[in-house]
């Protein structure tokens, strides 16, 4: 039975001495130069502006929750299409109940006003 997991066993160690190897070699051989330019935090070609341990606002924070939250919701629509003909009105109402209750979570969400950036 173990014979079954050598090549998973064989990959593992070939891709972790890969790994040291590479990251070896990089200290070995790769440039040691420091200055400003290469220490400053970086920002998508931007300049930076500020300090780069600036607070964000909470909204940022809110509404990327509220976008993990609603994005794994959205999710269970995988299963439920996959068996969809074989559930029938049974299962055709329980995922309008579903939507339905997802669809007040958001506009409870949008009328408190989390998602507006103006504010």
């Amino acid at each position: 039975m173990l014979q079954d997991y050598a090549p998973v066993l064989l990959h593992f160690l070939i891709v972790t001495g890969l790994a040291a190897a590479i990251i070896g070699l990089s200290a070995v051989v790769g440039p040691r130069l420091r200055n400003a330019v290469k220490l400053a935090p970086y920002e998508c070609g931007i300049a930076p502006v500020g300090t780069a341990r600036e607070r964000f606002s909470v909204k940022f924070y809110l509404v990327a929750m509220l976008f993990i939250l609603f994005d794994v919701e959205v999710i269970f629509f995988f299963p439920w299409a996959i068996v969809f003909r074989e559930l029938g009105w049974f299962g055709f109402i329980e995922m309008g109940t579903y939507v339905g209750i997802l669809m007040a979570g958001y506009i409870y969400v949008w009328k408190k006003g989390a998602l507006d950036w103006n504010r």
